[in-house]
C-alpha cells in the first residue's frame, strides 16, 4: 500500500492532520503510508504551516502532465559519474566507509551521509540529493548534518539564487577533525589536572586523576607536539612555592607541597633553571645540599635604584627629610 501515488483523499487527510497538529508519523499511521511519504509530500507543498491539499493535488497533476520519460543513462556517462568504477564497486566501498566509521561510534545515518559525501565526485550534495540516495527521510539526513556540523567536519553553503542548502567536505575537514579531537584531549587532562590537585596524589583518586591526566597529556603531545608553556607555567609556579616557602626546598618536597608528580617537578625547576628570562625578577639557585631556593635579581637594579628603594618614606636619598617646595 506504501508504494501507490497518494490520491486527494489521501492529501485531505494530511491536511487535516497537519490542522490537528499530529507529527507526521501519526498522519502516516492513519494513512497506512510510510512517514517519508507524508514528510516529502509536506516539503514540497509548502510546508507544515503551508499545505494545502487542493493545491498539492493541482500541483501533483500539472508534474505529471508535463513530465517526460527520462533518457536511458549511456554508459559511458554512467562509468564517468563513478570514475571508470563499476557502480556496485562504489557502493561496496560507501557501505564499508560508514561500518567503519559506525565501528568507532558514529552514529549510523551520519556515517552513512559522511561516506556519501567523501565519495561525491564534487564533494558535495543538497540534503534531497542525500535522502534520495541514502534513502531515508529528510528528517534523518537533517538530523544527521546537524550533528557532523557540530563536529566541524562539513560545512553548508547556498547555491547562488536558490535557496536549498548543499552540505560540503572541503580540504581542511580532516585537520579540523584532528585539531577538535586534540582540543578535547587537552580539556580532559585539564580538568583531570584540577581534581588530582583537589584530592591530593596520596589519595586513590588524586593518584587515578593523575594517571588519567598523564595519559591525555601525551595523547595531547603526540597530536599537537610536546607543549611549550605548560612547563613554563609550572616553573613559574615552583618560584611563588619557594618564595612562598621562604625557605631551601628539595625537588621531593616541592612535589609533595604542590601535589605533582615529582617527575613534574624537576620538569619544572629544569625549565626556571635553563630559561632564565621567565623567571622575572627572581633568581632559582641551589644549596650545597641540593634543594632549591629563589633570590632576587641584582641586576634588575641599579646601586642607585637598590638604595633609593631602601630609604624609609619622607627621606631623601641622601637620607635628609624632604622638604616642601
Amino acid at each position: 500500500m506504501g508504494g501507490r501515488r497518494l490520491t486527494a483523499e489521501d492529501r485531505r487527510d494530511i491536511e487535516a492532520g497537519l490542522a490537528e497538529d499530529l507529527p507526521y508519523a501519526a498522519i502516516a499511521r492513519r494513512m497506512g503510508r510510510p512517514t517519508s511519504t507524508v514528510s516529502r509530500e509536506v516539503a514540497r507543498n509548502g510546508g507544515p504551516g503551508g499545505y494545502r491539499a487542493e493545491y498539492a493535488d493541482r500541483a501533483s497533476a500539472w508534474q505529471r502532465r508535463s513530465r517526460r520519460p527520462r533518457p536511458a543513462t549511456p554508459p559511458a556517462a554512467a562509468a564517468e559519474a563513478t570514475h571508470g568504477r563499476g557502480p556496485a564497486a562504489v557502493h561496496a566501498y560507501v557501505d564499508r566507509f560508514a561500518t567503519m566509521m559506525i565501528g568507532t561510534g558514529l552514529p549510523r545515518t551520519a556515517a552513512r551521509v559522511l561516506a556519501c559525501l567523501v565519495t561525491a565526485p564534487s564533494g558535495a550534495r543538497t540534503a534531497a540529493e542525500l535522502a534520495q540516495r541514502l534513502r531515508v527521510s529528510p528528517a534523518s539526513v537533517s538530523k544527521a548534518v546537524g550533528y557532523l556540523e557540530g563536529l566541524d567536519v562539513l560545512t553548508r553553503e547556498h547555491e547562488p539564487g536558490r535557496r536549498r542548502a548543499r552540505y560540503v567536505i572541503d580540504d581542511d575537514v580532516w585537520l579540523r577533525a584532528w585539531l577538535n579531537s586534540a582540543q578535547k584531549s587537552a580539556v580532559w587532562a585539564e580538568t583531570a589536572q584540577v581534581g588530582a590537585d583537589l584530592f591530593g596524589l596520596s589519595t586513590p583518586a588524586g593518584a587515578r586523576l593523575e594517571a588519567m591526566r598523564q595519559f591525555f597529556v601525551g595523547i595531547h603531545r603526540d597530536m599537537t607536539g610536546p607543549s611549550v608553556t605548560a612547563p613554563l607555567d609550572d616553573a613559574i609556579t615552583v618560584l611563588a612555592a619557594l618564595l612562598h616557602a621562604a625557605r631551601p626546598l628539595a625537588t621531593h618536597e616541592l612535589a609533595a607541597a604542590l601535589g605533582w608528580t615529582q617527575a613534574r617537578a624537576a620538569t619544572a625547576v629544569q625549565a626556571a633553571d635553563h630559561q632564565p628570562e621567565v623567571c622575572g625578577p627572581l633568581t632559582l639557585q641551589r644549596t650545597s645540599s641540593g634543594a632549591h631556593l629563589v633570590t632576587v635579581q641584582h641586576g634588575r637594579l641599579t646601586p642607585a635604584q637598590r638604595t633609593a628603594l631602601a630609604q624609609r618614606p619622607g627621606q631623601c636619598p641622601s637620607g635628609s627629610p624632604d622638604e616642601p617646595d
